[in-house]
């Protein structure tokens, strides 16, 4: 049987992104990969926004670009857009938070919510109102559960494999990619870099502007600590197959980190701190190293021979490929429609 799905990707970014958008790349996939298998997708993205299924959109650019738009302007048009034709869909895939679902009441439609995060504790009892009913919460990590919600499932984020070249041969260097902000760990992957005697690359957009002017551009040398700015698919498959490690030293309980898993699928190992999803991405001595401090990361880097990169790609394409990930949801999608 064929049914009609809408994708709700977020409209900070298009979908995909053109460098960061982590919300709108997993929407992205899901909705290609969808359209691979010949599912009827419609998504509901930014209107520079690209897909092989239909889509509707009533937001020129996403907000995070557009210095004219108003970002709770464009969330309000966005959202009812699609709401207000939610009886033409079988099913709503929503990657758009808890704002969506304060419409879920209205419809008929059963609305799956991947919830990518809680930005804040606050927005639990959103969470806990609609947690019944057509509403249905899907996790994408074990770790990142709260206690008060019901789930239907965890599905691990997917990459597209062909996006990510497999390098057995890594330069000498390590690399942090990720958004620079205190969360992240960007001053402390420098330390690491610093206490292992290693160059360290940076790349991520700058998004906490005082952290990065107080904790990490005094370091920046363009010798052993360089600032590559924000990368783009290209850049981001070369600076990651590349190095010889990506540094994680994350400092909150992180839902799932999609650099983790890109860096795997090129063959790289990951140093990571061992919080939140962490665990669940990594397995120790095969494809990376869970540690506790500076310290016990400087001391991985010397590990690092130990690690043979293809078992690293060989995890990543188990785990947490495109092709898992919407195999993952469709078993969801059916079990929702096929047993009301």
């Amino acid at each position: 049987m064929s049914y009609k799905i809408a994708v709700l990707s977020p409209v900070a970014w298009r979908t995909p992104p053109r460098h960061y958008g982590p919300w709108e790349q997993v929407a992205s996939n899901i909705a290609e990969g969808l359209v691979e298998k010949g599912w009827d997708v419609t998504l509901f993205a930014t209107q520079d926004s690209f897909t092989k299924g239909r889509l509707e959109a009533v937001i020129p650019a996403g907000y995070e670009e557009d210095n004219e738009a108003d970002a709770k302007v464009a969330e309000c048009l966005h959202i009812s857009y699609l709401m207000e034709q939610a009886d033409t869909f079988d099913l709503i895939h929503n990657h758009f938070d808890f704002l969506p679902l304060t419409y879920t009441g209205f419809i008929k439609t059963p609305v799956i919510t991947t919830i990518h995060g809680f930005s804040s504790f606050r927005i639990i009892p959103v969470y806990k109102k609609y947690n019944t009913g057509n509403n249905y919460y899907v996790s994408i990590s074990n770790a990142d559960r709260h206690p008060e919600l019901t789930y239907t499932a965890t599905v691990y984020n997917g990459i597209d494999s062909h996006d990510f070249s497999f390098n057995e041969t890594p330069e000498n260097y390590l690399l942090y990619f990720g958004r620079i902000h205190p969360d992240k760990g960007t001053f402390e992957a420098i330390q690491i870099a610093k206490k292992a005697g290693w160059q360290l690359l940076i790349s991520g957009i700058i998004q906490d502007e005082r952290y990065f002017d107080e904790k990490v551009a005094p370091w920046i040398n363009q010798d052993d600590i360089l600032y590559m700015g924000v990368a783009g698919p290209h850049q981001r498959n070369q600076l990651l197959g590349h190095a010889a490690a990506l540094l994680h030293p994350i400092r909150f309980h992180e839902p799932f980190g999609l650099s983790v898993a890109e860096a795997q699928f090129c063959g790289t190992p990951v140093i990571a701190f061992n919080k939140g999803s962490m665990p669940e991405l990594i397995v120790p001595a095969k494809t990376g190293f869970l540690v506790s401090n500076i310290e016990e990361a400087a001391l991985a880097v010397a590990d690092l021979p130990r690690i043979h990169r293809r078992h690293c790609r060989e995890w990543a394409v188990k785990n947490f490929s495109k092709e898992k990930m919407v195999d993952d949801y469709i078993a969801v999608y059916k079990t929702i429609l096929e047993n009301p």
